[in-house]
């Protein structure tokens, strides 16, 4: 990653123009960006309520941070809410995030976005398809939403009322062929209506990183090696899809207990599993 802002423009027919953007409807004829263009390349894509509520927060945080710690470019709006916690929680966890805007990617919004923005531009990368200087228009918000979908390999909407822009994204989404989860909410916050009505429709539940692990397992054995060495492995992937202490995961794997102890300790060492507080051992 860059500490330097780095302004580029990429035109569609330049080598260096992301693929993934002709998955999507009028793909942008030039990118403006400001960072490091090597990170256009698909990731998570987070998503949730601007009015967000402090649940809906710590999930994105939870989520991104989780994500970039492991390898995966995390990418949103810089919209106030849940897509600034997501960008937060990336460059906390020194991993790569993509910013996407509906204005110029040298303009700062919103305004109180500024300091984030720029870590963004230095640490990571902030694109648009609109020229320099664009002030933001609503207009422009809603379309960019299309290339926040073609940069997520798989779109998380972490929370999302009812009428909202999200699902926009996860149309967009689903019809450039990307996988599609949501974070289920109460029923009783209208902040959580839109994700749940998502899940109803088909999107996949995320209740927890483990679950949000086998979602990008795929992913993580291309830009991960270690954690592809430990995707093949059984009581891995037993443990990341339901943690368990070491006896129930040897009955489980039909392994011997000293055998199970020992790998469980290297993938401990690896950052595959850690031990939870009730001796469970589990996804990071």
């Amino acid at each position: 990653m860059t500490d330097t802002f780095r302004r580029f423009e990429i035109e569609q027919d330049h080598e260096a123009y992301p693929a993934c953007f002709f998955d999507v409807p009028e793909p942008p004829p030039v990118l403006y960006g400001i960072g490091n263009p090597d990170l256009l390349n698909p990731g998570l894509g987070v998503i949730g309520a601007r009015k967000a509520t402090p649940y809906g927060r710590r999930c994105a945080r939870m989520f991104a941070g989780w994500a970039a710690s492991h390898g995966q470019t995390v990418v949103s709006g810089a919209a106030i809410g849940c897509d600034q916690e997501a960008h937060l929680a990336a460059l906390e966890a020194q991993g790569a995030t993509v910013a996407v805007l509906g204005c110029g990617a040298d303009v700062d919004y919103p305004r109180r976005a500024g300091a984030l923005l720029r870590d963004v531009r230095r640490r990571g990368v902030v694109v648009s398809e609109c020229p320099w200087g664009t002030p933001p228009q609503p207009w422009l918000f809603r379309k960019r939403n299309r290339l926040i979908a073609a940069l997520s390999r798989v779109l998380l909407v972490v929370e999302a009322s009812l009428p909202s822009g999200t699902f926009v994204t996860a149309e967009y989404a689903l019809d450039a062929g990307r996988e599609v989860c949501a974070v289920p909410g109460s029923i009783l916050a209208p902040e959580c209506r839109g994700s749940n009505r998502l899940i109803r429709q088909g999107a996949t539940p995320v209740t927890d990183v483990s679950e949000l692990a086998l979602t990008l397992q795929a992913d993580f054995q291309l830009c991960n090696p270690d954690y592809a060495d430990s995707s093949r492995d059984e009581l891995a992937r037993a443990l990341i899809a339901n943690p368990m202490r070491p006896d129930d995961a040897a009955r489980e794997c039909e392994l011997d207990i000293v055998e199970t102890v020992r790998r469980i300790s290297e993938l401990e060492l690896e950052g595959v599993i850690r031990k939870y507080p009730d001796g469970r051992y589990g996804s990071c």
